[in-house]
């Protein structure tokens, strides 16, 4: 088990299927088929990375954050065909609550609904819970975005509420975000071998 996390390492979660490796700054070139052809990709995201200003945005931002142990971004690449499927990310690392979110997740049309995000986040949870120590691993979504929502139920996060207009969208307005969660034991009492069963 890792006694702190470091977020200046480079830690790179693996399976058959999928290759989470850390976001680097050259990496803008491997996302940015995306910002360019399916904008529509962050319809709900509060950051956007949509187009080439929002992707070198984005790529920038996550890097910083990185920088300053706020947030630790991966790249994914899905394994059976060397592709560059999306990205996604912890963020609101709190060693002394042992607590993170996971979130800023995002893949390209298609790979979604292939199964990769579920392998995904089983290294996600895996690495969390098991080697970094973590006691409760928090998601959050625009309360509208029914896949998404949908998605981290089936992996076994537990809804816990809605916190009203808490956040600005990039194109106006404000949205409610929905909280879920997974907490140590129960990724220990069935929910890792749950997820495992679907992968």
């Amino acid at each position: 088990m890792i006694s702190h996390f470091d977020t200046t390492a480079n830690y790179t979660l693996e399976d058959d299927s999928v290759i989470l490796r850390p976001l680097q700054a050259d990496d803008l070139e491997n996302l940015l088929p995306f910002a360019i052809n399916e904008p529509t990709t962050w319809q709900y995201s509060n950051v956007s990375a949509k187009y080439e200003d929002g992707m070198r945005r984005y790529v920038n931002d996550a890097l910083k954050a990185r920088a300053e142990g706020r947030e630790y971004p991966f790249i994914v690449i899905d394994k059976q065909t060397g592709e560059f499927a999306g990205s996604t990310r912890y963020y609101d690392i709190q060693p002394k609550l042992n607590s993170l979110q996971l979130g800023y997740t995002w893949y390209g049309e298609k790979f979604r609904g292939t199964g990769l995000n579920k392998h995904c986040k089983f290294l996600l949870l895996q690495f969390a819970f098991e080697e970094l120590n973590m006691m409760r691993v928090e998601f959050r979504a625009d309360a509208r975005n029914e896949r998404s929502i949908a998605a981290m139920k089936s992996i076994g996060c537990q809804v816990e509420g809605i916190l009203r207009s808490n956040m600005p969208l990039e194109d106006g307005g404000r949205r409610d975000s929905i909280i879920l969660s997974i907490l140590k034991d129960e990724w220990e009492s069935g929910v890792k071998e749950r997820l495992k069963g679907k992968l």
